[in-house]
């Protein structure tokens, strides 16, 4: 066996059981500190909390008689301990414990720790700052109250004293809009850890957030965290659920980590994405589950205004070792993508029960900026999920997204408004249970997707397969069972892929430029 150490505090460390084989699950192994059993898990990468701060540790990792290399681990210096009932939380799930809450945060030195003891702790948001580390114990619920009253209102633009730059402190779906503060609220902050055993709950439901009568004419619903153009922030360990949109949303920030936590939000909520990461650089996603109402993951770059007056695309973004267990799609590039994205890697993950697994949407209007790049997704495993590759650039949802030049199939004029998707790499795959299409690639006819490539992909169909619709776009026909459909791309290689139960034609193209099927090689 072999392990890996992710990360650590003074309190906490993370592992990872190094094993190409595994997805998010691993077989039981057991995790030893200085020769003690200290827990057994399933899990490929686990947390470990309860440690002393500024101590050396030994860790090994094992399976029966099988032991790894013992790993040498030192915890981090911390100077002070903030526990919030010194403060004056009562952690009583009645009394509300904001002012409390929000005074341990603000009065943290660096190197520090503020801690939150077993308790539900009622509160309506928080701001963090730099050089904070919030630690949940088990047990401890932080328990929003959904009350919009007492939420303030972000900004979408505050236009600078020399009138010439501005200021974006709200955003929502890729425009600078007003909308209420987060749960959890992080603006131009760094080195910043939030962990532990805890919960953090949003308290949403369609009594409150989820109802669309009750939200007309508000401003743009709160994320259970914001990051606002923020460095070096890690989420580890703790379980987020019941978002009021959002759960988690990096906004032009860097070096940001989600390692081991869990984002759970029934399957009809409206919004719930797991992580939103725009125009971001450097996000690691280990560990994840998630289970919720929309995307599990949306990587995004804002619309039209945003990508062509900032032009800073997502980049440098690792998926692995996740599970996403319903959602519109597991890991989604777009729709807000105007400024592109480059160089995102999706591996050893296990989607069960998705719409779709990779999620490819654009569109016109999204801009010249657009262009998608450098996708891989690879060692995969897909079950139960309705479609498990789509790459639609005629989206439709939003205000214009089913306008005559959204929607026309007619070849346009290539212009300052044209996307552009690249070459996209998928390989070792394995999808069961398939319901309605295996592949469903549509590019703009006037700028075609310009090369797919998948190696070792096998596809097979649930008997009882669901009809439905691939795609989010006009002119999507309801099917089941479908195989391979492509549509305006300028190279489609497929080599040992292999369909299993699809009924119909096995291949159907149109306006595909260059197209290889290698059965094997």
């Amino acid at each position: 066996m072999e392990g890996k150490i992710l990360f650590t505090t003074a309190r906490s460390f993370g592992v990872e059981l190094v094993d190409d084989n595994a997805d998010y699950r691993a077989e039981s192994y057991d995790i030893y500190i200085d020769g003690v059993k200290r827990m057994t898990t399933e899990k490929t990468i686990e947390s470990v909390y309860g440690l002393k701060p500024d101590t050396d540790y030994v860790v090994q990792l094992a399976r029966g008689t099988d032991f790894s290399e013992k790993i040498s681990v030192h915890t981090d210096y911390e100077f002070v301990t903030l526990n919030v009932k010194e403060f004056g939380a009562k952690g009583d799930g009645e009394t509300n414990d904001t002012a409390a809450l929000q005074a341990a945060i603000l009065s943290c030195p660096e190197h520090s720790r503020v801690y939150v003891p077993e308790g539900v702790y009622r509160f309506t948001h928080l701001f963090l700052k730099s050089h904070l580390k919030l630690e949940l114990a088990e047990g401890a619920t932080l328990l929003a109250i959904p009350d919009k009253t007492l939420l303030p209102i972000l900004p979408g633009r505050i236009e600078s004293y020399d009138e010439i730059g501005e200021y974006l402190p709200g955003t929502w779906e890729g425009s600078p809009l007003d909308s209420f503060a987060s749960i959890l609220t992080g603006m131009y902050i760094e080195d910043v850890v939030i962990c532990g055993n805890g919960i953090i709950d949003g308290n949403a439901s369609f009594d409150n957030w989820w109802d669309k009568e009750k939200r007309k004419n508000d401003p743009a619903r709160p994320r259970m965290l914001f990051l606002n153009h923020c460095k070096n922030v890690t989420i580890q360990g703790v379980t987020i659920r019941n978002s009021p949109s959002w759960n988690l949303h990096p906004y032009f920030s860097e070096n940001i980590r989600f390692l081991d936590i869990k984002l759970q939000s029934p399957f009809n909520s409206h919004n719930t994405d797991g992580i939103d990461p725009e125009s971001c650089t450097d996000v690691e996603i280990a560990g994840v589950y998630f289970t919720v109402g929309d995307d599990c993951i949306a990587i995004k770059s804002g619309k039209m205004y945003m990508g062509k007056t900032y032009l800073t695309p997502s980049k440098n973004i690792v998926v692995r070792n996740c599970l996403m267990e319903s959602g519109h799609g597991g890991v989604t590039i777009g729709s807000e993508i105007a400024a592109g994205v480059d160089n995102i890697l999706v591996k050893n993950c296990f989607f069960l029960n998705t719409d779709r697994g990779l999620r490819v949407k654009t569109r016109r209007g999204r801009g010249k900026d657009s262009y998608l790049s450098g996708i891989t997704f690879e060692k995969v495993v897909m079950d139960g999920v309705r479609s498990p590759f789509v790459i639609n650039c005629f989206y439709y949802c939003g205000t214009d997204g089913k306008s005559e030049y959204v929607g026309t199939k007619e070849a346009l004029p290539v212009d300052d408004r044209t996307p552009r998707v690249g070459k996209i790499r998928i390989r070792n795959v394995e999808c069961r249970n398939c319901h309605v299409a295996g592949l469903y690639f549509y590019g703009l006819p006037e700028s075609k997707i310009e090369c797919v490539e998948m190696t070792n992909v096998h596809i097979s169909y649930a008997e009882d397969a669901k009809p439905g619709r691939a795609a989010m776009m006009t002119g999507c026909e309801t099917v089941s069972k479908k195989g391979i459909f492509v549509r305006n791309a300028d190279k489609v290689i497929l080599r040992n892929v292999t369909l299993e139960g699809n009924e119909g034609e096995a291949v159907d193209l149109d306006g595909v430029e260059e197209w290889k099927w290698v059965a094997d090689f």
